[in-house]
């Protein structure tokens, strides 16, 4: 009987890295994942990419192995489409948000992208500059946008392009931090998933202001954005001011893509404008 795709690099994975067991976890639009045993005694992963996830994949697995394991899930070893990483099987950050403790769950947000951002002696692997992650938010059409979300639309565009008119410091970046990308372990949270990038550091938090998954409450509170604004900024040393705009401008970039997918954007709207209003103040 034929193999299919995900069989034949599982089955040659297997006998590459001499592992003993392998269980399916999830199935993604860009990868499978599977759990697998060596020697019958310790866990660690395999992600075998789609067609569809090779180019964020790949550059989010040579970013994995690039920070060596400090503040992210540490990369064994990859070879053509499938990485072989350690095994997480913690809770997400994002249930200490959802459960009432979203400061605690913002200093360890905090936490980890010092540990990113951390410099290293290695040459940076080729990476998508963050200016490209943004061509979707400058050809959307305002027209697709709901009439009354337009001008949102228009302030978020403005502030996006101010923020590149004035760069900083350009470093790799996670891409697509935020709490339920974080896993907590016994070597403490670390994040799974990058999307490997290179820009701005003040962005890397951008995502967080969106978040957790099945959060809009929270996301959405004018309390709470302005709590992770301070934490955040205080933390990590970035201006306020930019960590907001990046967050208004990221928000809309998210609608965008969700607009060109057919989905709804109604998440992204309960932020965006408490997001631009933040920004107004900082």
């Amino acid at each position: 009987m034929n193999q299919s795709p995900a069989e034949t690099a599982l089955s040659r994975a297997m006998i590459r890295w001499s592992l003993t067991k392998s269980t399916p976890v999830a199935e993604t639009a860009t990868s499978w994942i599977f759990r697998v045993e060596q020697n019958g005694r310790n866990f660690a992963a395999l992600k075998i990419l789609k067609p569809l996830g090779v180019g964020d994949e790949r550059r989010g697995a040579a970013l994995m192995s690039w920070y060596g394991g400090e503040g992210a899930a540490t990369v064994f070893d990859s070879h053509g489409d499938t990485i072989f990483m350690e095994w997480l099987d913690g809770k997400p950050l994002g249930d200490a948000s959802r459960g009432g403790h979203d400061d605690e769950a913002t200093i360890a947000i905090a936490s980890v992208v010092a540990g990113l951002h951390r410099p290293r002696p290695e040459a940076q692997p080729e990476l998508m500059p963050l200016r490209e992650r943004f061509q979707a938010l400058f050809d959307t059409d305002v027209r697709v946008w709901p009439y009354t979300a337009r001008d949102l639309y228009a302030r978020a565009n403005g502030i996006a392009i101010k923020l590149f008119d004035r760069p900083t410091a350009i470093i790799p970046l996670h891409g697509d931090l935020h709490h339920d990308n974080i896993l907590s372990s016994d070597r403490g949270w670390l994040a799974i998933d990058p999307k490997g990038l290179v820009g701005d550091p003040a962005y890397e938090v951008a995502n967080v202001f969106l978040n957790p998954e099945r959060g809009d409450a929270i996301a959405s509170d004018p309390k709470r954005i302005a709590a992770r604004a301070d934490i955040l900024s205080q933390r990590l040393g970035y201006p306020r001011k930019r960590i907001l705009g990046w967050a208004a401008a990221h928000a809309a970039l998210s609608a965008c893509w969700d607009l060109q997918d057919g989905n709804p954007i109604s998440g992204q709207l309960a932020c965006l404008p408490h997001l631009l209003s933040a920004y107004d103040q900082a």
